[in-house]
Formats: structure tokens, C-alpha cells, sequence
């Protein structure tokens, strides 16, 4: 018989219950860049122009942000959420410009930028869409909340599709038979 001790594990090479190493995720958000987040092509729109016409473009591009530039260069954004508290709640007026309504100097992220730094800037701003911008400060892309979901699927689906609705809460009885 042999009674030699199991060699412990450091908590990196352990297995979680879903098969999946916990340093895994951490290290493919560090690694990772933007680009793995497929951006989507930037929606913009001239900080002259009437919020009307952004919001005709939405409508028609069926996007939930514009990125508003100057000169070419991002200048600020312009989401759902702006159109709602600042231009319909207050019930100001559609034909002025989009530099009134903006949220000037929006976070951004570049394209070598990690997703770590993406997720970190998202929840830290409580932000749903991130314009990825080239060292001049032009827009080159828009990163939403729901392309950073989309790359969790993708890459960890075990960790995602195994959560509880509520993951600080676990069935009393294992389901199935």
C-alpha cells in the first residue's frame, strides 16, 4: 500500500464543477483584444446635425448609439437612453443640434485594448456601448454590452449556459432524472 500524501493543486489547475479552470477565463480576458469582440462598424453622425435626423438613423440603421464626431474625431455619443431623459422626458425640442444632447468625451477603448479593460470600463461607467477609436481619435467601431455576452458564449459556454437564473441561489434537489 502506499500512504504518500496527494500532491496538492494550486487553486489555478483545479477544475471548478463545470470542468472549466478558473485562470482560464482571466486569462483570456487579459489576453484578448477588441478585435476578438468583432465591433461593429461606427454609426455617426456631425455634432451639427438636429437630433432628428439621429433619430431617423437609428431607426434606420437599427442601432442603439451614434457616435457624434467633429472634424472627423469623436466628439461624443448619443444612445437610447440619452434620447429618452434628455430630449422626449423634458420635452425639448428635436431640431437642436446633437452637441446639446451628446454625452461629450465618451470612455473609449482601442483596438489593442483588452476585453478585461472593456468589461472593467463598461461596469465601472454602467455603460452598454463603448466606441473603439484609432490613435487620432477617429471612430473605427462600437462595442455594446451584448458583443462582450456574445464572446462569453462563444468562449466559455459551460461557465454561461450552466449559471441558475440566480447564481447565489442553488436548487435544493439535483434536476433530471
Amino acid at each position: 500500500m502506499n500512504f504518500a500524501p496527494t500532491p496538492r493543486r494550486r487553486p489555478s489547475q483545479t477544475r471548478t464543477p463545470l470542468g472549466l479552470y478558473p485562470m482560464e477565463l482571466s486569462r483570456n480576458l487579459k489576453v484578448d483584444s477588441v478585435s476578438r469582440l468583432d465591433p461593429t462598424e461606427p454609426r455617426t453622425i456631425d455634432a451639427d446635425e438636429p437630433a432628428s435626423a439621429a433619430v431617423a438613423a437609428m431607426r434606420e440603421w437599427n442601432v442603439g448609439c451614434l457616435l457624434v464626431t467633429g472634424a472627423g474625431r469623436l466628439v461624443g455619443i448619443f444612445t437610447e437612453r440619452d434620447l429618452l431623459t434628455r430630449v422626449l422626458a423634458p420635452g425639448r425640442s428635436l431640431g437642436s443640434p446633437m452637441r446639446v444632447y451628446m454625452t461629450p468625451d465618451p470612455v473609449t477603448v482601442a483596438p489593442k485594448d483588452s476585453v478585461r479593460t472593456v468589461v472593467k470600463r463598461m461596469q465601472k461607467g454602467g455603460y452598454r456601448h463603448l466606441p473603439v477609436v484609432d490613435e487620432a481619435g477617429r471612430p473605427v467601431g462600437v462595442l455594446s454590452a451584448r458583443r462582450v455576452v456574445h464572446y462569453l458564449v462563444e468562449h466559455f459556454p459551460a461557465l454561461v449556459f450552466n449559471l441558475p437564473p440566480d447564481p447565489d441561489r442553488y436548487p435544493e434537489t439535483a434536476e433530471g432524472p
